[in-house]
């Protein structure tokens, strides 16, 4: 297939890759709606079978080049869970969401780190990285989830300020373990510098875009382009300062939302964001390597099952103990499987602060179990809806 694009111009070459991707994507939904299964699932087996584990459609140099389609998706994704975070909404949950947060984030990360260390013998560094990366939870497909099937209510709004919470809790998680893995302190605080600004820049944004909306003759074309104008500017220079998106985007959209209480701009990007969404998934999909689970070996075979243990034990002890309802304490652990996004950007980094050997090991175990977590995660995220009535039966059957 790579003597094909040979012929044709880059960017052509491109034209027709992102082509091949929505086709394969949308076509592969077909089959999954069939089988009950949310869109993100199809989408990623769409990109397992259009990437190098299966037919290979798109030439190696391309998919290497296609990492801001990633940037993107994450910066839209990270915008519309910000708007949770209205005045109201914080004051009603307040330290009791972060309470659960920390208690179903903090006892999957203890959990992979002691059985990593003490079951494998791995170093110590490598072992609180990774237990680091487990506490965080991929906000796309489950988003993606809620949205296809209109999902509402309490169990909705909790599952989202908790989701939007746990990359926070991972960041600082992940800050401790690389200073404790560089052995000084110096390793922590840059990061943390790098993140302060980010969050500063991330409501710097939010200001602005306030004032660039105000005027009531503005159009619903130029809203949205300069909303995105901002988000890509705002994930152009947390990549530069090397940290993750998500929090600066998160921050953005939520002082926007409390500076201007409009929420019309949210519906006008979600008209914008599905095929962006559709890409991420496929991308996600076609980066599964073969040799990449075979290295991760039975380690990530045990991080992947203790993380889901931890995760469902940590929301069920956790929202009990807080007094939230039997749906929430039965159904929240199911809804945060997935994981991706951030903990692939955090591997990236770990690879670079343990030596080589452990470094790829470290990266070879969140790149394939994310994968899986994101096939796993959709069907566990839409049984989750179902059981707490967030959405009817009905709904899931005739979904199209």
């Amino acid at each position: 297939m790579e003597r094909i694009y040979l012929y044709i111009n880059r960017p052509a070459a491109i034209m027709v890759v992102l082509s091949v991707l929505l086709f394969g994507g949308f076509l592969v939904t077909r089959l999954t709606k069939r089988a009950k299964l949310p869109n993100v699932t199809g989408y990623i087996l769409a990109g397992i079978g259009l990437g190098p584990c299966a037919l290979g459609l798109v030439p190696g140099e391309i998919l290497e080049n296609m990492e801001f389609v990633s940037d993107m998706a994450l910066a839209c994704i990270a915008f519309g869970v910000g708007k949770y975070f209205t005045r109201e909404s914080l004051q009603k949950a307040g330290a009791k969401t972060m309470g659960l947060t920390l208690a179903e984030s903090l006892p999957a990360g203890v959990l992979v780190a002691l059985v990593t260390r003490l079951a494998f013998k791995m170093d110590w560094s490598f072992s609180l990285l990774l237990g680091a990366v487990a506490t965080a939870t991929a906000p796309a497909s489950t988003m993606m989830t809620i949205s296809q099937y209109g999902a509402k209510g309490e169990f909705v709004d909790v599952l989202l300020q908790v989701v939007a919470l746990d990359d926070a809790v991972c960041l600082l998680a992940f800050s401790v373990a690389a200073a404790i893995s560089a052995g000084g302190v110096r390793a922590a605080l840059l990061p943390l510098l790098y993140n302060v600004a980010a969050l500063v820049l991330g409501a710097g944004c939010g200001l602005l875009l306030g004032r660039l909306l105000a005027p009531a003759t503005r159009s619903r074309e130029n809203r949205l382009i300069l909303t995105i104008a901002l988000l890509l500017a705002l994930t152009g220079v947390c990549t530069l300062l090397d940290v993750s998106p998500l929090l600066a985007c998160m921050v953005f959209s939520a002082v926007y939302r409390n500076h201007t209480d409009d929420v019309e701009i949210y519906r006008e990007l979600e008209g914008f964001t599905p095929p962006i969404m559709a890409l991420f998934f496929i991308i996600s999909g076609m980066n599964l390597q073969v040799n990449a689970l075979g290295q991760a070996g039975l380690i990530g075979v045990v991080y992947f099952i203790l993380r889901i243990v931890g995760k469902y034990g940590g929301a069920y002890g956790g929202s009990r103990m807080l007094g939230y309802s039997t749906p929430i304490q039965n159904n929240l652990g199911l809804a945060l499987i997935p994981q991706a996004g951030v903990a692939l950007g955090l591997a990236f980094l770990g690879r670079r602060i343990l030596p080589p050997a452990e470094g790829e090991l470290l990266f070879a175990v969140i790149l394939s179990s994310s994968v899986l977590y994101e096939l796993a995660g959709p069907p566990c995220a839409k049984l989750a809806l179902l059981r707490s009535g967030a959405i009817p039966k009905q709904a899931a059957c005739h979904c199209q």
